[in-house]
């Protein structure tokens, strides 16, 4: 009985665990598309991946790439963008990026994501600092 218990435990860790690199995989797949949407200025591709409240909040495409350009330079053009740490829970996930900038300068990006009704991941923020810099 103890043998079956613990075997049951076993798959549902398991189990867990592959649908946490699920989460992980269709989050990393959302930012990377967006920061493709921002490489080609694609602004409905790119506000198309933020979750409602954003959208809500920027109204419209223009307008939240003006932010993400003003505000967001080393997201918005970059030398390189690579995946670093991720945490899942409950619907969400938490993404850290490591970025270098058009100038050569290392920046580190924590990006969060929530699972939306449909089952897809929807981009609620993106905090930005330079590599080395106290949170």
């Amino acid at each position: 009985m103890r043998t079956l218990l613990l075997a049951i435990g076993c798959l549902a860790c398991l189990m867990f665990a592959a649908r946490a690199d699920d989460d992980i995989a269709a989050a990393q797949t959302i930012i990377s598309s967006q920061a493709e949407a921002f490489s080609r200025d694609d602004d409905a591709a790119a506000f198309a991946y933020a979750a409602p409240a954003l959208q809500q909040m920027f109204q419209a495409p223009a307008i939240f790439m003006a932010m993400v350009r003003s505000r967001y330079a080393p997201v918005y053009r970059h030398k390189s963008f690579e995946f670093g740490e991720a945490r899942t829970e409950a619907g969400s996930v938490a993404q850290r990026v490591h970025i270098i900038d058009a100038n050569g300068e290392a920046w580190e990006a924590l990006y969060t994501l929530e699972q939306q009704a449909d089952g897809s991941y929807k981009i609620t923020g993106c905090t930005l600092l330079k590599a080395g810099e106290a949170v």
